[in-house]
């Protein structure tokens, strides 16, 4: 919550903590974040990070009472970016199956508008 509400640095903006990985002797942690924007945003935001580390160690060691505070070392998600592209791939390789037309014709509201607009007397003459 320090990040979203007290890190006063402009670069620090559109930041999501995505994890924290601690080292067994809980003297560090990998802080792995998804920054938006360009990658020379994402840098930016970044340094920004490093440069609050010591404010957000101090933070946390209002809240935790330990023997050592964690040296946080920030870094950034690629996750999200690589399952983007892996989708971005597999759409253009994969074929669009029958069902996928299917569902994507059931969900269309401009289909069930259609149906709605018929003429009654067709619905009586289909159930004689």
């Amino acid at each position: 919550m320090a990040i979203l509400t007290q890190v006063r640095d402009p670069r620090v903006q559109d930041v999501t903590v995505t994890g924290v990985e601690m080292a067994p002797d809980m003297r560090s942690a990998k802080v792995v974040v998804s920054i938006m924007g360009s990658p020379a945003k994402q840098e930016l935001a970044l340094r920004g990070l490093s440069n609050s580390a010591g404010f957000l160690q101090a933070k946390i060691a209002e809240r935790i009472d330990t023997r050592y505070i964690p040296k946080l070392r920030f870094e950034i998600d690629a996750g999200v970016k690589h399952s983007l592209e892996i989708a971005r791939v597999l759409g253009e390789v994969l074929p669009v199956s029958d069902q996928d037309e299917v569902l994507a014709e059931e969900s269309d509201p401009a289909q069930s508008s259609d149906i709605s607009k018929q003429d009654p007397q067709d619905d009586a003459e289909r159930t004689v």
